[in-house]
């Protein structure tokens, strides 16, 4: 299903008015305060998130799962639904594929419509937690952390292959998540596996092009309940330091004990030029992986206000790679992900509201009252016309989801691909 401009243009006159009073409204109050609303809807409209090619079905829990209807079972599929996702948000425009459940067949079709689709291809995610049926070793005690160097060099021959794919399909990165561990106590020698998976990283570092960059994620518990190998976000700053100048920590937001102060540690790592890249999604209790911003929402603005003084003044941080990692149990994932990209531009409006020299001036006399005022003042203000707007200028819809219902979208797709298709690699 391709949305054309026409319709989009349609959809969008029905509000317009109402639309630009809302604007200027808001417009004008920000020029009281001394917001320049053209750069922040600049930012807005610059600002993309990858969307991962394993979100586009149905989720589950560790008890079932419940398909949605017309998901898309192939990776041409996969692309025609982020096609959508961008034409209605203009914000979608890149994919992060995960191997080895998103293989090509046909790499010069596969980047021609990715390009008529406007979508670039994001870091590459390899994959060992899981037995593929070509292993001839099993990751069952662990991949790059393994006793046996068989099993380590299998694993590490698999990132190398990932990194040859993305390479013919542009990307230009390799995230690295393990689910390495250990479920009982006195199962691994905790020096041995972190030394293990050191020498492992390193040898992946050095197969890479040298402008590409990789992610090393961390992640405390689940799916090893005792210990896992990279628990933290020190664990990943270590490992990233032993690879190289162009190995960073990558931040997800599910991946945190609760009450682990995240803002902080963007902070830190952007400090010392080492955030590589963020996975947006929210918890409740951890690991949840459910729609962005709707379980802590002041929580996500705090966080992206660090991510926005970081960006303005770390100059020695890389540009970050964003993406939503999120399950989508009972929604349409579709739907799921615009409330997502939603939550995400929201959140970066409010920080780009936030007058961090004022902020830096009541931080330096110890007003604490004035600093809390500051930051909530950004953060109760409703910013959601400055993203319609950023929408609009870029050719998208006033208001995603809407539309997505108006067109019926999901009905389509279900008539195109049947009730009864499953997303490859769920």
């Amino acid at each position: 299903m391709i949305l054309s401009t026409e319709q989009i243009k349609e959809f969008n006159k029905k509000s317009l008015t109402d639309h630009q009073n809302e604007f200027e409204t808001l417009q004008n109050k920000l020029i009281k305060s001394e917001k320049n609303t053209q750069v922040i809807v600049k930012k807005i409209e610059d600002f993309q998130v990858a969307i991962p090619s394993w979100a586009l079905g149905a989720g589950g829990t560790r008890f079932g799962r419940f398909s949605y209807g017309g998901e898309p079972a192939s990776l041409e599929q996969k692309i025609a639904d982020i096609g959508i996702l961008n034409a209605l948000t203009r914000s979608a425009g890149a994919i992060s594929l995960h191997i080895p459940w998103d293989i090509p067949s046909d790499y010069k079709a596969i980047k021609e419509l990715a390009a008529s689709n406007d979508i670039i291809f994001d870091a590459v995610n390899s994959n060992t937690f899981q037995d593929q049926p070509s292993n001839k070793e099993s990751y069952k005690f662990g991949s790059l952390s393994n006793i046996s160097s068989a099993i380590r060099d299998q694993a590490i021959q698999h990132n190398i292959d990932v990194i040859n794919i993305g390479n013919k399909l542009g990307s230009k990165s390799l995230t690295v998540w393990l689910a390495d561990g250990s479920i009982f106590p006195g199962q691994n020698n905790f020096q041995l596996a972190l030394q293990n998976t050191e020498s492992s990283l390193k040898k992946i570092y050095t197969n890479m092009p040298h402008d590409w960059k990789m992610f090393i994620e961390y992640k405390p518990y689940e799916p090893n309940f005792y210990s896992t190998v990279i628990q933290d976000w020190g664990t990943s700053f270590m490992l990233a330091n032993a690879c190289g100048d162009r190995a960073y920590s990558l931040v997800d937001l599910g991946h945190h004990l609760p009450n682990t102060n995240i803002e902080q540690i963007v902070s830190t790592l952007m400090l010392k030029g080492k955030l590589g890249g963020f996975h947006f999604n929210d918890s409740k209790y951890g690991d949840d992986d459910i729609t962005v911003g709707s379980i802590k929402p002041y929580a996500l603005f705090l966080i992206f206000n660090e991510l926005v003084y970081g960006m303005q003044n770390n100059t020695q941080n890389p540009d970050l790679a964003w993406m939503i990692d999120a399950s989508h149990n009972i929604k349409d994932p579709l739907e799921d992900i615009m409330q997502s990209l939603e939550a995400i531009l929201i959140a970066y409006a409010q920080a780009l509201l936030v007058d961090q020299k004022k902020l830096k001036d009541a931080q330096m006399n110890n007003d604490v009252v004035l600093c809390q005022e500051i930051l909530q003042e950004a953060y109760r203000t409703d910013v959601r016309p400055l993203v319609a707007q950023a929408r609009i200028n870029s050719g998208g819809t006033k208001n995603p989801l809407q539309a997505y219902r108006k067109f019926e979208i999901r009905k389509t797709l279900i008539k195109e691909r049947g009730t009864h298709t499953l997303a490859t690699g769920l």
